[in-house]
Order: C-alpha cells, then sequence, then structure tokens
C-alpha cells in the first residue's frame, strides 16, 4: 500500500514537471514583435496618414486635429514608465492601436501582427485606453443637466422635428456578446444571442445626453427604464426637469418629456405611442409626430454603429471588457460629433444593433399621464399646432 502511494507521489511530480517544461516561455520577445519600431503599422503608416487628411479620417474615423485633442485628454491616464527590461508603448501609438481597434472592428489577433505586439498586450492596451476615455471624458461628453440645459434640449427637438417640450428620444438596443462563461441565460436574449443592452436618450443633434450600459440581454426596454438611474432620479424630481408651461399660441398647459416607443410605458414624462390597430386620423398624426422626434435616436445609434465598426461583430472579450468598450465608444461618438459633420449615409442604417424585445407588459401611466398625451395629441391636430403635411 505505502509502496503504491510513492508510485502515485512520483508520477503526479513528473506530471507537472512535464507540463511546466511546456509552459515555460521560450521567447521573452516574438522575433516578429522584435520589428514594431521597424515594421510596425503605427511606425510605417501612421505618418503618411498624418499627410493624407481623407485616408487618415477613413483608418481612425476621425480627423487629426481630433485625434491629437483625445490623445492630449488621455495621455496622463495611460502613460508607463519605462524599464530596464524595454521602453513602454507610448501613448499615441496606444492611442491609434486602440481606436483603429474600435473603428474597423477587428479583432486583437490582428493588431499583433500589424502593430507587431503581443496579443495579451494589445488587450492590455486596448482596454486601459477604453478606461481612459470613460474616466476623463465622461463628465465633458455626459455632463449633469440642469433646467437650463433641458430647455436648449426642447428648443433643439422643437425646431427640427416639430415636437415642442421633448427634453430626449430614448431606446435601448443589443450589443453582440460572446457567450459568457457561467451565465446561464441572462445574457441570451429573444433574438436567441448572447447581449448587453445599451439604453440611451439623444437630443436633436444625434448626441447621446445619457447612457445606460451592461443590462442583461434578456431584459427589455421597459424593465432597464425603470431600473436606471435616470427613472429613479425622474421618480424623485432631483433631474431638474423645467416645469410645465404654456405653448405659444395655444392656452394649454404642457409637461416636458421624452419620447419612446410601445416598448416603454407611459407617465407624464415619458410619452409613448397610442397602441393598437383602429386608432382615430388624430392618434395618427400625434403617433406620427412622436415617431419624427424619436427617429433621432435610432439616427444617433446608426452613426454610433457605423462609425465604430467593432459593434458590426460579435464583443469576443469578457462581460467587463465589453461594457468598458460601449463606454468609450459613447464617449467617442459625442466627443467627434461636437467637432465634426455628420455622414449622411450613417443615418440610414443601424448596423449590428438589434432592438430591444417589445412583448413585455409595460405600466400605462395614470389618468394625469394619459390626459398629457391626450394635450400633446389634441394640439398636434390643432391649427397653432399642425404642419402642412401632415
Amino acid at each position: 500500500m505505502e509502496g503504491a502511494r510513492k508510485k502515485a507521489v512520483i508520477a503526479y511530480a513528473a506530471i507537472q514537471a512535464v507540463k511546466k517544461k511546456r509552459n515555460r516561455r521560450q521567447l521573452w520577445v516574438h522575433p516578429i514583435n522584435n520589428n514594431r519600431l521597424l515594421q510596425g503599422e503605427f511606425y510605417t503608416l501612421y505618418e503618411e496618414l498624418k499627410a493624407d487628411h481623407g485616408k487618415f479620417f477613413n483608418y481612425f474615423r476621425m480627423s487629426y486635429p481630433t485625434f491629437e485633442e483625445l490623445v492630449a485628454r488621455v495621455t496622463d491616464d495611460i502613460k508607463l514608465q519605462d524599464t530596464n527590461m524595454r521602453p513602454s508603448i507610448p501613448p499615441e501609438e496606444a492611442v491609434a492601436l486602440s481606436i483603429r481597434y474600435l473603428a474597423s472592428g477587428c479583432s486583437l489577433t490582428d493588431l499583433h501582427y500589424r502593430y507587431r505586439i503581443g496579443i495579451s498586450t494589445a488587450c492590455k492596451v486596448v482596454r486601459r485606453v477604453c478606461c481612459a476615455i470613460w474616466d476623463m471624458m465622461k463628465v465633458e461628453c455626459f455632463p449633469q443637466l440642469d433646467e437650463e440645459e433641458w430647455l436648449k434640449i426642447a428648443a433643439g427637438f422643437e425646431k427640427h422635428a416639430h415636437f415642442p417640450h421633448c427634453i430626449g428620444a430614448v431606446d435601448g438596443k443589443h450589443v453582440r456578446i460572446i457567450r459568457p462563461e457561467h451565465s446561464g441565460s441572462m445574457f441570451f436574449n429573444y433574438k436567441t444571442y448572447f447581449s448587453i443592452v445599451i439604453l440611451a436618450v439623444a437630443d436633436a443633434n444625434y448626441c447621446f445626453r445619457y447612457v445606460d450600459i451592461g443590462s442583461y440581454g434578456k431584459h427589455a426596454d421597459s424593465t432597464i427604464f425603470q431600473e436606471s438611474n435616470l427613472f429613479r432620479q425622474i421618480q424623485q424630481n432631483v433631474m431638474k426637469l423645467p416645469q410645465p408651461q404654456l405653448l405659444s399660441g395655444w392656452n394649454e398647459v404642457l409637461s416636458y418629456a421624452f419620447v419612446g416607443d410601445e416598448a416603454f410605458g407611459l407617465s407624464v414624462n415619458l410619452l409613448r405611442p397610442y397602441s393598437g390597430h383602429n386608432l382615430t386620423n388624430d392618434k395618427k398624426v400625434f403617433n406620427y409626430r412622436l415617431s419624427r422626434a424619436r427617429r433621432y435616436v435610432e439616427c444617433a445609434f446608426g452613426i454610433l454603429s457605423n462609425k465604430w465598426r467593432i459593434f458590426h461583430r460579435p464583443l469576443n472579450v469578457n462581460v467587463d471588457f465589453a461594457i468598458d468598450i460601449v463606454k468609450a465608444c459613447c464617449v467617442l461618438h459625442n466627443f467627434v460629433r461636437q467637432r465634426e459633420k455628420v455622414n449622411f449615409a450613417d443615418i440610414l442604417e443601424v448596423n449590428g444593433f438589434e432592438d430591444v424585445d417589445h412583448a413585455v407588459q409595460v405600466w400605462q401611466g395614470g389618468r394625469y399621464a394619459k390626459e398629457n398625451r391626450d394635450k400633446f395629441c389634441t394640439y398636434f391636430n390643432s391649427e397653432a399646432g399642425k404642419l402642412p403635411w401632415q
């Protein structure tokens, strides 16, 4: 018995020694990566791109001045110290590598071969840059809104969408991910793939004013909205929303409200379409006017997915990393949008995103919420509020 035990211990030790020998790194840096400074894409292509503004924009999805400003914003947060073993990756190269990853939708393996850095190193660099973009720029790109800002948003919707007292269009989209380990069905959505959900509020300038990222894919728009900080702040009256006011040329007081599709529940500060098939003409007009305002968040998602083409495929990283990627892309969306024009073709189609499940029971609001929606309906069909083509 004792002899058999000794043999087992010796065999186990031999197996572990073989495994350790197999796992031992044969090379500190692969010969391919050794040539990074001579043949890496950053050192062979970047300077040529800077000389051609059109090619630079096509490669990084932003102009060189915008890219330069971005590098300056995050340098202090991503800069690492050189060591005796090897120098660190410069901040400008780290940002270039990360932005190319987000803009092209390529894999980390592609970055490994193009930029001549290790796959694990590329993963760490991209995540560090994404976190820095969110940490250093979220306050600027998603500022806390006061009553004056809400009124500016409402003025934008009244000017461009002919929908008064609208303070934002809200919607949710699925972001594809690979199956997370040990997650069961939490991330499995009604479209039969794994996803996390991004809930966003957009203004009439196609900028996101609020985002909630990382909800389980199985959840519906209404559930996510009710569990969001935005909903809680509205319920607690801490959002500093404007007080209901009279419309010019009309003697009814209307509340300021967000607009959403039929997946959301009706409330005083959230308008949804009238449901049903046998609607009166007045209600059909209201639904048409609401859809004109709501399309701005759809167009914002279209710009987001077509500019940052990482969303055209499932994110093959863990869930926390995927959330960091989505956060960074939302910040970059606003950052670039505030400095550059929109490509009209980007707003025509939303690629890579799917609508969140609508097949769920939603709350319909109280009597005051329904009366508020009816007032909007009456206004849109009155001489003061109707449009010539509706």
